[in-house]
C-alpha cells in the first residue's frame, strides 16, 4: 500500500497557487484514476483506490503547511505504512516551472510542509516529487510569490510540471523509484 500526500494549504483559500502545486498533483491522480478524494480523517481529505494495481491513499493535509506532518504520521501509523511507501509532492523554490526532481530521499530544505513531515515521522527515507515553481523576482517577496494567485500565463507553465509530477508518482509505484528518477531528472 502505497500513501501519496499532496501538500498545500486549505483549498479553497489557497486553490491556484504555487503553494498547492503538491495537492494539484493529487488531483490530477485523483481524476485520471477516479479516485475520490472526498472523506476525512486525521486533519486530512482523503481517498482510496488502486494504481497500476497497488492500493493508494490519497490524502490532502487540512491543516496549514507547517502542520503536514501531523496528518501524515497518523495515516501511516493507522495503515502500517511502511515509510518506503510514503511518497510526498510538494512545490519547490530551487526548480523552474515545468520542471520536477524526485529524491528518493533527503532533508526538506527550506520547505515547512516538508520540515513537519521529516520531523513527525522522524525520518528522510521516503520518496519526495517536487514539482518547480522558481524564485520570486524579489526575494523578499517569497510569501506572497507562493500563496499569491498565479497568471493564466504562469499557471499554463506550472501545469506542465503537475502533469509530469502526477506521471512521475504512478513510475515510482509501478517501476520504482530509482527507474523514475532515471526517466524524470
Amino acid at each position: 500500500m502505497y500513501l501519496i500526500v499532496g501538500l498545500g494549504n486549505p483549498e479553497a483559500e489557497y486553490a491556484r497557487t504555487r503553494h498547492n502545486m503538491g495537492v494539484d498533483v493529487l488531483n490530477e491522480i485523483s481524476d485520471k484514476y477516479k479516485i475520490s478524494i472526498s472523506r476525512e480523517k486525521f486533519k486530512a481529505l482523503y481517498g482510496t483506490g488502486e494504481i497500476e494495481g497497488e492500493k493508494v491513499i490519497l490524502i490532502k493535509p487540512q491543516t496549514y503547511m507547517n502542520l503536514s506532518g501531523d496528518s501524515v504520521i497518523e495515516f501511516v501509523n493507522f495503515y502500517k505504512i511502511d515509510i518506503n511507501n510514503v511518497i510526498v509532492i510538494y512545490d519547490d523554490i530551487d526548480t523552474i516551472p515545468g520542471k520536477i526532481r524526485i529524491r528518493k530521499k533527503g532533508g526538506p530544505g527550506t520547505h515547512n510542509g516538508m520540515k513537519s513531515v521529516v520531523y513527525r515521522l522522524n525520518s528522510e527515507d521516503f520518496p519526495r516529487v517536487r514539482v518547480g515553481i522558481g524564485m520570486p523576482e524579489y526575494k523578499n517577496d517569497l510569501i506572497n510569490y507562493v500563496i499569491g494567485n498565479i497568471s493564466d500565463e504562469d499557471y499554463e507553465t506550472l501545469k506542465t510540471g503537475i502533469q509530469k509530477a502526477s506521471e512521475a508518482v504512478v513510475s515510482i509505484i509501478k517501476d520504482g523509484v530509482d527507474t523514475a528518477m532515471n526517466k524524470y531528472n
